[in-house]
């Protein structure tokens, strides 16, 4: 049997996430002062709303944090119904919230949640319950095609819910989720890209129903054929990353955000991020998400066990996943998608549940297997206990050995 030991909530991750939390907030009313001041006449009036959802996220990384996260896997079938009211409610006429053209919105109150960005951690929630139940890598079950039909079912439906917002960037997240995790659980590289191939006729057809789409897509391979139109985006977002040079202009001296960047306190941040702190900033940003990750993915290989380890990877496939496509859009490298920069983007939804994540990402941080170096409590340091000793330290390479399998894609 494995032994289990608790320790302390993984420190660096914590200390990375707050980083981000305390920069986008900064960057936040940087970017949003000007806008905020003409709109509502006051230029705090996005850093309220920040702070406000900041303490709400805080608090949900709280409450996640301090639940055992098996305790989460009852839970999960009551979230998925959940969210799949809230994806269908937010298309009602009068019920969903409307903004910028897009139905994606719930109102609760004086909050608006967005269920899409539930949606993205319930699915995570959810692959981790059923793959974490099915036969692990290389067994004769585990290439069997009928235990996919659930999952697949669910996030193609939620994936069309999504679409019909429109919101084709979280429409995507969802699917990449679901890739992610499949890889994690074992399913092998070739059958990923069988499964991308198939689904290529779908996000061609979903790109080419929407004119506005084209458009994006016809922007990104050449922005400058219309440059006051389809490729303002992307245009602007290049200048001030490039007028930032290695310094940066300075915190607070922003020419973009004076009405030539669209959305430049949501979806293009990173751009203000390298216009004002230049370079520097920039791979401040980078080093921070990549920091994430790598605790993250190493939260998920030391998991006591398998639904933990796919519930760890996937909340930080997600989480780092979404980052890198925001970066993308904000760098010319990727279409211009719309979906927020984790924790430093203004949006509540986002932050909120991005936040719920990694309360349960520190949660797991918490148990871990015993290593095999480690002595058996009550045991002198450097000696064997008398009998057992051989026995332990065979208990520990075997788990050792289950651990580095744990999340190893079938060749």
């Amino acid at each position: 049997m494995e032994t289990i030991r608790r320790r302390a909530p993984d420190f660096w991750l914590f200390a990375a996430v707050l980083a981000l939390m305390g920069l986008g907030l900064v960057m936040v009313y940087s970017a949003s002062a000007i806008v905020a001041l003409d709109a509502y006449g006051d230029s705090a009036f996005f850093l309220k709303r920040q702070l406000l959802w900041t303490v709400v996220g805080l608090g949900a990384m709280g409450i996640t944090g301090t639940t055992r996260y098996t305790r989460l896997r009852p839970l999960t079938p009551l979230l998925l119904l959940l969210v799949t009211v809230g994806l269908c409610l937010v298309l009602v006429p009068g019920v969903g919230r409307v903004a910028g053209g897009a139905r994606r919105w719930l109102t609760l109150g004086p909050l608006n949640l967005q269920p899409a960005e539930a949606a993205k951690l319930a699915l995570v929630l959810y692959l981790a319950k059923v793959l974490s139940a099915r036969p692990g890598p290389g067994s004769s079950a585990h290439a069997g095609g009928r235990q996919w039909a659930g999952p697949v079912l669910l996030a193609a439906t939620w994936c069309g819910l999504v679409l019909a917002q429109p919101d084709m960037g979280s429409a995507l997240m969802l699917a990449a989720i679901g890739g992610a995790m499949a890889f994690l659980a074992g399913t092998g590289l070739l059958r990923l890209a069988a499964a991308a191939v198939l689904a290529l006729p779908v996000v061609g057809a979903a790109a080419l129903l929407e004119p506005y789409r084209v458009r994006r897509l016809l922007a990104f391979l050449d922005p400058w054929a219309d440059p006051r139109g389809s490729g303002f985006h992307i245009i602007q977002s290049l200048l001030a990353l490039g007028s930032g040079g290695v310094l940066g202009l300075g915190l607070g001296e922003s020419r973009q955000k004076f009405f030539y960047l669209p959305e430049r306190h949501t979806d293009f941040i990173f751009a203000i991020v390298g216009e004002e702190l230049g370079l520097v900033g920039t791979v401040a940003v980078l080093a921070l998400f990549a920091l994430v990750a790598a605790r993250g993915f190493g939260i998920a290989r030391r998991a006591p066990d398998r639904y933990a380890a796919l519930l760890a990877g996937g909340i930080t496939a997600a989480v780092t996943g979404q980052a890198v496509l925001n970066i993308g859009v904000a760098t010319g490298v990727l279409p211009v998608t719309g979906v927020p920069l984790p924790f430093m983007s203004f949006g509540g939804s986002s932050l909120l549940f991005t936040c719920a994540g990694v309360g349960i990402l520190l949660n797991i941080s918490r148990y871990a297997a015993r290593r095999p170096a480690e002595a058996p409590a009550g045991a002198a340091p450097g000696r064997r206990t008398a009998g057992g000793g051989r026995a332990a330290g065979e208990r520990g390479r075997l788990a050792q050995g289950r651990e580095r399998r744990m999340l190893r894609p079938a060749t």
